[in-house]
């Protein structure tokens, strides 16, 4: 299937690891511009350096394929603002806008402090927010747009040990839903792709922790895990990648308000 989306300009959010990564690798693959952003400034150099070996055809500002490293912290308004100039500068207008970053510590609902409740918002919704309001004008305008969030299972289904990331994964995903029928009318999508249990740095933080927890280790912890899956192992990034491509892609124009999980059937409703 030809995605149609070659030669269209993606932001990334927290591309230079993880579930990010795993999403700027699948759209370079299709052909789309792709801004690496991150505080990592060597390795989002790296990763541009290993895309453009893979796919590119030029240097910047060709009509090929390309992608830029930019150095942001997405948590302020200087660091947003700095990486959707820099985008827009070397590789056009964004047309895809991916919302991303680091997950919140572990911890409970019930001893979840007012300055923690703060930090599920602080962290998982206001930088998202201002993301969304520094590009949405511009897709609306050219009538053409996709917003994509990495979000987790845990809007559907809240996790055991992570209230700040179940509280400010579903605050933002209320607004997302929100917003996805306001601009449906401009030709923009907003969906939500939330992972299960993916093989990333950041789960295997989850799986140590939950060892440390309990007195045993992560071996343990990942075994337990995967009995829980109906497809017993964890998810591949690459497997992640490929499904948000498709939701941001040309052929998914009439998919939108949509949170779809990639999770080997871990969670149990429809």
């Amino acid at each position: 299937m030809d995605l149609g989306i070659s030669g269209k300009t993606a932001l990334v959010a927290a591309s230079t690891g993880g579930l990010g990564l795993a999403v700027a690798r699948a759209l370079a693959a299709e052909g789309v511009r792709v801004a690496i952003v991150g505080r990592r400034r060597d390795r989002a150099k790296e990763i541009v350096e290993e895309l453009q070996a893979a796919y590119g055809s030029g240097s910047l500002g060709t009509s090929g394929f390309d992608a830029v490293a930019i150095e942001a912290d997405l948590t302020t308004s200087v660091g947003i603002e700095s990486a959707v100039e820099q985008t827009v500068a070397d590789l056009g207008p964004i047309d895809i806008l991916v919302l991303n970053g680091p997950g919140p510590k572990p911890g409970a609902a019930a001893t979840l402090s007012s300055d923690e409740l703060g930090a599920a918002f602080d962290i998982l919704v206001k930088p998202h927010h201002a993301l969304v309001s520094q590009v949405l004008p511009g897709m609306r305008e050219r009538r053409w747009g996709r917003i994509l969030a990495i979000g987790s299972s845990g809007v559907t289904a809240p996790l055991p040990n992570l209230a700040v990331s179940n509280t400010g994964r579903a605050a933002l995903a209320g607004y997302l839903k929100t917003l996805a029928a306001e601009v449906a009318l401009d030709e923009v999508t907003v969906n939500l792709l939330l992972p299960g249990r993916i093989a990333t740095d950041r789960v295997a933080q989850l799986d140590h922790a939950a060892a440390k927890r309990r007195g045993t280790t992560a071996e343990e912890i990942r075994l337990e895990s995967r009995k829980t899956i109906p497809a017993r192992r964890y998810g591949e990034p690459a497997e992640f990648g490929a499904a948000a491509a498709f939701l941001c892609s040309a052929p998914a124009s009439y998919i939108t308000g949509v949170a779809l999980r990639c999770d080997g059937g871990l969670i149990r409703s429809l």
